[in-house]
């Protein structure tokens, strides 16, 4: 279900559903559904010709296509506009659990305490600061929610950013050392190309400088001088970085670096001393890092470690204790080179105009562990943090630097949390110095909640938990792992939230009565469905329903095997795996098949166009968001933004028969059958402007279902992208679209 913390994919379109501004005028609904016209193009690899009869529909700028698309709005409109009351309630009710005029808890950097506030009826947050007081105070300042801080600096109003625009995205943004200057990027299209601006923060005002086209990612200099930042080819790949100085003229731009191999992407940033420009370029599986001193910013960045296919590192400059007593300039390097769960390296910091670091030399201080995958490493003046997985959950491990000796491995030191189902990760700790580290942890029934923990003792402090209104009781709901058996015996974990009145146990501990039952999956790119609370999400539990995660592999819940279990020619394992969880809560007597809602978006919408055609009798709906469901010609065309790069996540069909064969047996729109009657109710939801899966896609998979008889609906957002709609009114208007429908398919809409 598309609430605040799963994968963002579409947004709204204003017709479909305005609870916030009251029904519009609208024309008479259309009497039947759209019927797309069949006009068959081949498409002939390895001796295999593919007959296509919707790839017109790509045409974008096509009035026809347009049209089309229109028509898909109007009967989706149509057929859901008794569920119009029902989204009214349900988008009041996310409304009115959230504190509209809130405040974030500020975070020190430089000389100022840094902030995110909203303001009720205000669709975008802003940016503000004030100055810190006392150097060595590091308890950030008590600010009531709704408060305007005394000597508040406005650093950027999203608001008046977006004004003017039907979207609005916040790429980068970075400050200088000083705090006088920001460098920032804006999209006000949804196509993901980011207008770069730097604003003198001493008069708030923009300065001439202007980059049209870049990729998020920006990086101020510390001195604000210089700004490096990346752009991208024709396919939307990140490929270079650029140096612009701040007053110059763009055209005298300098090209820093450029990644020539299209499996690559390339990226820019700056170590949390300060100290060292970083570069860092990657494919899927292969890495490899470039350093300059930022204090010399038009000098030569120098390699790390070179690439080699296959290992990927990310590399974090360190300050360690050193053998003589003093402390030295090392680069922390972490790394899967024969340590599939990776493992944790210090390396020398190369030398100006020297090579590559030989790996061979570096000494371990994190070992590899089969049983525990090593994912981040933060490094600061005393302590080193690690983000770890054990235990399909994500957890953060403290190194004090005072308890290392040279030479010696660490002893990581995790922080512990009384809630099994826990996600705990690093967050908004920009000052190198500072002694306390802050978490963000967050459950299925635990908001938000900021903590900062003084390493020296262990002490936590709570700085925030997330207010839910109306009178929220974490004990009102329960959270609980269940345990999936697929077709090969690998165990999937699955995790259950709902609300404890509403569902009925044996004493086994399982369901005694079938229950609605969202079943939410993902599963690529190594990517987590770790566990969070949503707002949103109680407009569905308070309703009955039982929300679901399906920890598929191909995602990264239990490791990198986990990943590698669900890639390339191990993809199918994904699509069995959801299965295998439908059926084992069908068997437990959690739900039943006319129960059950199928929720995913883009890798997880191929996951979903995937099991509605292996298993079309489990699910009585299933809610597909920018759904990569015409998987095999889009990875068969190199020219579509993203292909080459892809290549590594699911094979390269165009060179590669088998690959070519496999992806066939399993892509969601070529496998849709002749009659698909017996399919469950479907909603497609997509962005005109998406870069990453191009709405075509989705419109295509509806058009085919269509004519092979499934209940399908396509609803398409035409001023907005990957990530949907801009705004938290409009996506709060989404999502109650979305669950209004989800309810319904469910049964449970017509006596709300």
């Amino acid at each position: 279900m598309h609430d605040d913390a799963t994968p963002a994919r579409t947004g709204s379109t204003a017709p479909l559903s305005t609870p916030a501004s009251g029904t519009p005028d609208l024309p008479a609904p259309p009497e039947h559904p759209p019927v797309a016209d069949r006009r068959p193009t081949r498409r002939t690899h390895h001796g295999h010709t593919f007959v296509d009869d919707y790839e017109w529909l790509r045409a974008k700028d096509d009035p026809e296509v347009l049209a089309h698309l229109t028509a898909e709005n109007a009967w989706t409109r149509s057929r859901l506009t008794h569920l119009q009351p029902l989204r009214e309630r349900v988008f009041t009710e996310i409304k009115d659990r959230t504190l509209e005029t809130d405040l974030s808890v500020p975070a020190r950097q430089g000389g100022y305490w840094y902030y995110v506030r909203t303001v009720e009826g205000q669709q975008y947050p802003l940016h503000g600061r004030v100055p810190v007081t006392d150097p060595d105070d590091w308890t950030p300042p008590a600010l009531e929610p709704g408060e305007v801080p005394d000597g508040e600096e406005l650093v950027l109003d999203q608001n008046a950013e977006a004004a003017g625009h039907d979207f609005f995205s916040l790429g980068s943004f970075s400050l200088s050392a000083d705090g006088g200057r920001l460098a920032y990027a804006v999209d006000t299209t949804g196509d993901e190309r980011f207008t770069l601006r730097v604003r003198d923060l001493t008069t708030g005002t923009d300065l001439p400088d202007e980059v049209v086209g870049t990729f998020p990612g920006a990086t101020l200099t510390p001195d604000g001088r210089f700004v490096f930042y990346p752009t991208v080819d024709d396919a939307w790949r990140p490929h270079r970085i650029w140096r612009h100085e701040v007053g110059a003229p763009t055209a005298a731009d300098v090209l820093v670096l450029e990644e020539p191999d299209d499996r690559f992407w390339i990226g820019v940033g700056l170590s949390r001393s300060e100290r060292y420009l970083q570069i860092e370029l990657g494919s899927k599986m292969t890495s490899e890092s470039w350093l300059l001193e930022a204090d010399d910013p038009t000098g030569d960045f120098r390699c790390v470690w070179t690439r080699r296919e296959g290992v990927e590192y990310t590399v974090e400059p360190a300050r360690l204790p050193g053998a003589s007593g003093v402390d030295e300039d090392v680069l922390l390097v972490l790394h899967n080179d024969g340590a599939q769960n990776f493992e944790l390296v210090t390396v020398p910091v190369p030398a100006p105009g020297a090579g590559p670091a030989d790996p061979a030399g570096a000494a371990v201080v994190v070992p590899h562990d089969p049983q525990v995958r090593l994912e981040g490493v933060d490094a600061f003046a005393g302590h080193v943090v690690l983000g770890v997985r054990r235990g399909a959950t994500p957890r953060v491990a403290v190194v004090p630097l005072a308890a290392t000796r040279p030479g010696e491995p660490w002893t990581p030191r995790e922080l512990e949390f009384d809630e099994p189902l826990y996600s705990a990760v690093v967050a908004d700790n920009p000052e190198f110095a500072a002694p306390t580290l802050r978490v963000h942890g967050t459950s299925y029934v635990t908001p938000p909640t900021v903590l900062d923990v003084e390493v020296a003792t262990g002490e936590r402090h709570v700085r925030r938990r997330q207010p839910v209104l109306g009178g929220y009781d974490p004990d009102d709901y329960v959270q609980q792992r269940e345990w999936a058996t697929a077709a090969d015996g690998t165990r999937i974990p699955i995790s259950l939230v709902w609300k404890r009145d509403a569902v009925t146990l044996d004493a086994s501990g399982t369901g005694a009565d079938p229950a609605p039952l969202v079943l939410y999956g993902y599963g690529a790119y190594e990517i987590s469905m770790d566990p969070y609370f949503s707002v949103p999400r109680l407009s569905l539990l308070d309703r009955g329903v039982v929300f679901a995660v399906a920890h598929v592999r191909g995602g990264g819940e239990m490791g990198r095997a986990w990943y590698e279990g669900g890639r390339l020619e191990h993809k199918r394992n994904t699509f069995t795996d959801f299965v295998a969880c439908a059926r084992h809560l069908v068997d437990a007597g959690w739900t039943s098949p006319q129960r059950m809602v199928a929720d995913g978006g883009s890798a997880g919408g191929l996951l979903m166009g995937a099991v509605a055609n292996l298993a079309p009798e489990m699910f009585a709906g299933v809610l597909a968001g920018v759904p990569f469901v015409d998987a095999l010609t889009s990875i068969l065309d190199p020219s579509l933004p993203l292909t080459v790069v892809e290549w590594e996540e699911w094979g390269n069909p165009l060179s590669d028969p088998a690959v070519y064969e496999y992806m066939r047996s399993y892509s969601p729109y070529e496998n849709v059958p002749d009659d698909a009657s017996h399919y469950p109710q479907i909603l497609a939801v997509t962005s005109l402007h998406d870069t990453r899966v191009l709405y075509v896609e989705p419109a295509k998979w509806v058009a085919r279902l269509r004519a092979a008889g499934a209940p399908a609906l396509l609803k398409i957002e035409m001023s907005a992208g990957h990530g949907g709609v801009s705004g938290r009114y409009a996506r709060w208007e989404e999502i109650a679209f979305e669950h209004a429908w989800t309810l319904d398919v469910l049964g449970l809409a017509a006596g709300d």
